[in-house]
């Protein structure tokens, strides 16, 4: 099993900026990759960005240029540095970590709030 812990979500006004953190714990050997999901209600969870053990990067569009995706490997944790926040950014983001074979686990969610 492998724990996600996320923090750092809050309120922020349009063209601020947050730091999304995920610790992970438990069973984290062989996980392939992390990254962040984000989901408003009605809608289904969608990639924000992803980052594999090895470093390699990827970025939904709407993202890109904006956010960050970076990871310490030393304290096992995922960050996501939001800049130049934008209110359809308003979303819970759930932190995500993949592994071979087990799957998917997931963090309980923090919510971002970006108001105009």
């Amino acid at each position: 099993q492998v724990q996600l812990v996320e923090s750092g979500g809050g309120l922020v006004q349009a063209g601020g900026s947050l730091r999304l953190s995920c610790a992970a714990s438990g069973s984290i050997f062989s996980i392939a990759y992390m990254g962040w999901y984000r989901q408003v209600p009605g809608k289904q969870r969608e990639l924000v960005a992803t980052i594999t053990i090895g470093g390699r990067t990827n970025y939904a569009d709407s993202v890109k240029g904006r956010f960050k995706i970076s990871g310490d490997n030393s304290k096992n944790t995922v960050y996501l540095q939001m800049n130049s926040l934008k209110p359809e950014d308003t979303a819970v983001y759930y932190c995500n970590a993949f592994k071979v074979p087990q799957g998917n686990y997931w963090g309980q969610g923090t919510q971002v709030t970006v108001s105009s």
